[in-house]
Formats: C-alpha cells, structure tokens, sequence
C-alpha cells in the first residue's frame, strides 16, 4: 500500500528537527517516506519529486525548511497536493525568517504553514486532511 505522506527536507541535517513529525505519524499509523532534496542544490529534482508524489501515491506533503525557507513554495508551485510548511528553528533568527518565508507565499501557491519547529504539529495537520 502507498504511503499517504512525503517529509521533504532539504538537508539531512533536518532529520532530527523533524522526528517528532515522523513519530507522531508512527503512533497514528500512518505511513510516510523521508526525502532529503534541496530547493537550491537539487532544483530540478525537487520539483520532479513535487510532480510525481501524486502518481506515487502521496496524498499530502511535509516540507521542512530553514532560513529562506524556498522548499515549501517550490513544492506548492508544481503540485495540487495539500502542502504543510514547517519552518525550522535555525540560523540567526531562530526560525522568524522561515516562517515568515512560508506565510508569506503569494496568491496561488497555497501552503498551510505550522509554528516554528512544531513537527508533531505538522503530522497532526497531515492526519487530519487525510482524515486518520
């Protein structure tokens, strides 16, 4: 059976910030794949990614991201799956550029955004549009 949810970061890095996301849809029952791909190192295969989750199966996206935050808006901008930003507490403003990176997308490129750092919170949205 596919795994409904894809965890998109662009770092390795950004697994640990990120397990309590992976957890929480662990305890739920709920399947996931991690993914490392960078919006700036891997442009291109990132937005592959972004366009085959459908046809793979996804039926919603976690994507974490730190600083400019560009991971979350390129994903929305190829795909018509629900996206959730997460925005990562690092760098020197602790995660405010991030999130407001994400927030701040333009009309059209819809991504539902959760609290700095707030993984477990991104796996709770996650559920809840799938309806776990």
């Amino acid at each position: 059976m596919a795994k409904p949810v894809l965890i998109l970061v662009g770092s390795e890095s950004d697994r640990e910030r990120v397990a309590p996301a992976m957890k929480a849809l662990d305890e739920g029952g709920v399947g996931y794949d991690f993914v490392v791909s960078s919006a700036h190192r891997n442009a291109e295969q990132t937005a592959q990614i972004a366009k085959d989750a459908r046809q793979n199966g996804y039926r919603v996206i976690i994507a974490a991201a730190g600083l400019a935050a560009a991971l979350p808006g390129a994903v929305a901008a190829v795909t018509d799956l629900p996206v959730i930003g997460l925005p990562l507490d690092v760098g020197p403003l602790r995660g405010v550029d991030a999130l407001y990176s994400i927030a701040q997308l333009p009309p059209g490129c819809p991504v539902g955004t959760v609290g700095i750092g707030m993984a477990k919170n991104a796996a709770l949205l996650a559920m809840r549009i799938l309806g776990a």
